[in-house]
């Protein structure tokens, strides 16, 4: 069980305080990981980069993406962007409130956008990115956004899982590059 405790304060400046507790079953965090793997080797077998997402509501899978941008030849059809688009069908809504997302690895810049756009309220990834990561690694949109959320972050579930596919991906792209 983990217990995610976010705490806010209402300080002489006037800022609010806010404190929620949510407990999680580790259990499950694994389960949508590995729902989330299933995606990003969809994308590796299709010879796309291979980044998968799942975004959960209320226990139960609403959107599922992994990256396409190879195939639709688009460079915004990232493994987040595909399942927030697939779960906000769902639920015919923008906004995905009481939703949690499972990335296998660190979102960049323009899905850390659509995350706080989308009002995700929990953000759970695997693996680092250390070149285009937004969430703490090269950047750290979530946590310094300009916006009135808060998102909580969950980091290295999975990672050792999650960092080889990637990295295997790009071991045989050199390879077949090189060739």
């Amino acid at each position: 069980m983990i217990l995610i405790l976010s705490v806010e304060g209402i300080f002489p400046s006037g800022r609010i305080t806010f404190i929620t507790a949510i407990l999680v079953l580790y259990e499950d965090i694994l389960k949508y990981m590995k729902a989330a793997l299933y995606e990003a080797e969809l994308a590796y077998n299709s010879g796309e980069i291979p980044i998968g997402a799942v975004v959960v509501k209320d226990g139960r899978i609403i959107g599922r993406g992994h990256n396409r941008s190879e195939a639709l030849k688009d460079p915004t059809a990232h493994a987040e962007i595909i399942s927030i688009t697939a779960a906000s069908n769902s639920v015919d809504d923008k906004y995905l409130d009481d939703c949690s997302i499972f990335i296998t690895v660190e979102p960049c810049i323009m899905c850390a956008g659509a995350i706080l756009l989308s009002r995700i309220k929990n953000l759970y990834f695997g693996a680092f990115e250390p070149k285009y990561g937004a969430c703490g690694s090269l950047h750290n949109l979530i946590e310094n956004n300009v916006y009135n959320r808060k998102i909580n972050v969950i980091s290295g579930i999975m990672e050792e899982e999650c960092g080889s596919l990637l990295k295997k991906f790009f071991v045989e792209r050199r390879t077949t590059d090189q060739e």
